[in-house]
């Protein structure tokens, strides 16, 4: 169960520094996050379109709102409902979806723990960042597990202990500094900026910080979050599956699978490449972090209740069959085959693929088959197939 002094502590956290501390806009949010996006989360999950996109959504820990904002306007289906343990926050956020016109949500005052007073169960839940600052993710996780539904998704964020490494001992500075006035957040803060002002620039801690966080960190609600928490439960690659088996959903894979991929750091020797493959993937995973520790600061993956339907469209035939359209996380694709992917990241396609992905505008009126837009563009079966293992266009059965 939830741990009251534990649950008190972080609502004080948050009272104080609401967070995400994103600015409020009257107006939908920039961008995308298509983890947040419930047709490109469950095509990256299956391979295919989902059958249907009026769905329940649940943000489970929606801090200020900037993740829940994103889920209703990415979502024009869906209902979503966000939950938080802190009152001063949950303000924020109900003030962000008001301003922003995102009306298809609701918002409740409760733990993850509590989540089963909720009724029903949901198809997407998200919870980002949350579970390792409870004081039983293995419970937190299990209460989530037993409101989503059939065929549903649950998409978690937690914290790597390598990747972390440095915060975690500047965490442990502080407290040491504050003694018995821990929890006092406004004077943790201060102590902590205090401590990187002095510390020789050398310095490991201080170096990390310059490298890889300041840049967020000059808001006092984002440094507050990372070094003055009161709880917070770290995982390495072995713990994380843990937390994952004990949840007894299907894990689907990691929301970042090109930063798990060996073929980075060791591609260039097929011998070490060779030797992987007695490795299980768990064990695959484990090597990758140890090597690349500071790559790996967190995790981020999807987890389903079973039954989940997989598509892989090796079959010709269904492919052909198949109607494709643009996924809705592309950005800038109609004027030129250089845009931005699912990722923000610069999509490398060819002009024959290109071709094929603008026959692909308008398809969710047309319902055109992948064999009739082939017909009209000079491009191959393994061109859609490119497409589709990029996430660049959505795939749906007849």
């Amino acid at each position: 169960m939830s741990d009251p002094k534990v649950s008190e502590a972080v609502a004080k956290l948050y009272n104080t520094y609401p967070f995400p501390p994103e600015p409020i806009l009257d107006e939908p949010p920039p961008g995308y996050n298509w983890r947040w996006n419930w047709q490109a989360a469950y095509s990256f999950c299956t391979g295919q379109k989902p059958p249907k996109n009026d769905i329940r959504i649940l943000d489970a820990g929606c801090g200020s709102g900037v993740s829940t904002e994103y889920l209703v306007h990415l979502n024009p289906e869906a209902s979503v409902v966000g939950i938080d343990l802190s009152e001063g926050t949950l303000a924020v956020a109900k003030e962000r979806c008001k301003r922003s016109g995102a009306t298809r949500v609701e918002f409740h005052h409760l733990s993850l723990f509590d989540a089963d007073q909720l009724e029903g169960e949901f198809d997407l839940i998200n919870s980002v960042g949350v579970l390792h600052h409870t004081a039983d993710p293995i419970r937190g996780i299990q209460a989530l597990a037993h409101k989503l539904a059939p065929s549903g998704l649950l998409h978690i964020f937690v914290y790597s202990e390598l990747g972390r490494w440095e915060i975690s001992l500047m965490q442990k500075a502080i407290a040491l500094l504050q003694g018995d006035k821990r929890g006092d957040y406004v004077e943790g803060v201060k102590i902590g900026r205090e401590i990187f002002k002095n510390l020789p620039k050398e310095n490991c801690l201080r170096r990390r910080e310059e490298e890889r966080w300041s840049l967020e960190n000059t808001q006092d609600a984002c440094f507050a979050d990372m070094y003055v928490h009161p709880q917070e439960i770290d995982y390495n690659v072995n713990t994380l599956f843990e937390l994952i088996d004990a949840s007894g959903l299907e894990f689907l894979g990691f929301s970042n699978p090109k930063v798990w991929d060996l073929d980075r750091l060791i591609g260039n020797s097929p011998e070490l490449m060779e030797r992987t493959k007695n490795l299980t993937e768990r064990e695959r995973y484990r090597l990758l972090e140890v090597l690349d520790p500071h790559a790996i600061t967190h995790y981020e993956f999807f987890l389903a209740r079973p039954p989940l339907p997989k598509q892989t469209w090796q079959d010709d035939a269904q492919l052909l069959a198949a109607i494709p359209e643009p996924s809705p996380c592309n950005y800038g694709w109609q004027e030129s085959p250089s845009f931005f992917d699912y990722n923000y990241q610069l999509a490398k396609i060819s002009d024959a693929e290109w071709n094929f992905l603008r026959a692909c505008d308008g398809n969710q009126t047309h319902q055109k088959s992948v064999a009739q837009l082939l017909q009209s563009v000079d491009a191959t079966l393994e061109d859609v197939r490119s497409l589709q293992k990029q996430q660049i266009i959505l795939l749906q059965h007849l």
